[in-house]
């Protein structure tokens, strides 16, 4: 079972967890959050698996300062003077994604933008110490109620992780608000701690609803990326021309006139497989084969959320994918 532990005294327990690789459960105003180093494609795997999470959704990355999240995205006029206002608080912004800015793919689930936010109290001083951002989902099993307490926390995922730190009932008690700036507009994409009413009034720039929109933050995940290849699943065998996306110790036959091959796990390993599932794939779409073809993996575990990955990769192009 996790320990539980006070977070005037879970500093250094909770950094080394990280510096390893393993999830924390923190507090943080809004609700608490299972936190995981957000460049280590292996732990963000791991929040993943302890959610249950059935799909690959993009995740909040959460920085100590303004300097860190412009090293990671493109920080346009508008989002620069929303940080100011709001950060550090309870408001996600969905920002450009740089080309260096190190963050696993897994956390923004193959998009080109991310969404950051700048917490309070025990987290912002982690992310400080850690000298890295932090990916963390709200801290409970997938499709049950946020946690706002440490207790919380340990009923429904004490028996998944190692640590989770008490830093008393959350102040906010719902997720952050997050929104995006698009040509100068205000777009909200999920309502949260900050109110839409409250934006307006310190920005002076209307907050836009928009019904039905594509996937472009967490909480809204409805497509993925999708390689510009044709994708095949369950291959047995490989036709030519296609590049091959394998699992395991065993080939298809055929494969080794493949266009180009990445295996997701030589060892069979799901944890492995999901932390190399989006860049694998990108990867492979590089070498201009008109069709990846994918070995087939098992849908225990962590499984699930990588076959439905490919499932949606798969998709006949042009479809809007639940």
């Amino acid at each position: 079972m996790a320990e539980v532990k006070p977070a005037a005294k879970a500093l250094e327990d909770a950094l080394a967890l990280l510096a390893a690789g393993e999830v924390v459960a923190l507090p943080t105003e809004t609700v608490y959050g299972l936190a995981g180093d957000a460049t280590n494609g292996e732990a963000v795997a791991r929040i993943f698996e302890a959610k249950g999470r059935p799909r690959f959704n993009p995740l909040i990355a959460h920085v100590s300062s303004l300097a860190m999240a412009e090293d990671i995205a493109h920080i346009d006029p508008l989002s620069a003077r929303l940080a100011e206002k709001f950060w550090p608080g309870p408001l996600t912004l969905v920002l450009p994604l740089r080309e260096s800015a190190g963050i696993h793919p897994l956390v923004t689930a193959g998009l080109d933008t991310i969404a950051l936010r700048m917490p309070r109290g025990f987290a912002s001083g982690l992310i400080e110490r850690l000298g890295r951002p932090l990916a963390a989902p709200s801290a409970n099993r997938s499709g049950r109620v946020s946690a706002t307490t440490a207790a919380a926390v340990a009923e429904d995922l004490g028996d998944r992780i190692r640590l989770v730190v008490d830093g008393g009932p959350t102040p906010v008690g719902v997720e952050s608000t997050i929104l995006k700036v698009e040509d100068g507009r205000l777009r909200l994409l999920r309502p949260g701690g900050v109110t839409a009413e409250e934006i307006e009034a310190a920005i002076g720039v209307a907050v836009e609803r928009r019904d039905n929109a594509a996937i472009e933050a967490p909480g809204m995940m409805l497509s993925h990326y999708a390689p510009g290849a044709a994708v095949r699943l369950g291959v047995s065998s490989l036709q030519p021309g296609e590049a091959l996306l394998a699992f395991g110790p065993r080939r298809a036959a055929g494969w080794e006139r493949a266009v180009a091959t990445k295996n997701l796990s030589g060892r069979g390993d799901l944890r492995e497989a999901a932390a190399n599932l989006f860049s694998f794939l990108k990867d492979l779409d590089r070498h201009g084969a008109k069709t990846i073809a994918v070995e087939p993996i098992p849908f225990d575990g962590l499984g699930e959320a990588i076959n439905d990955r490919l499932k949606r990769a798969a998709a006949p192009r042009g479809e809007h994918r639940d």
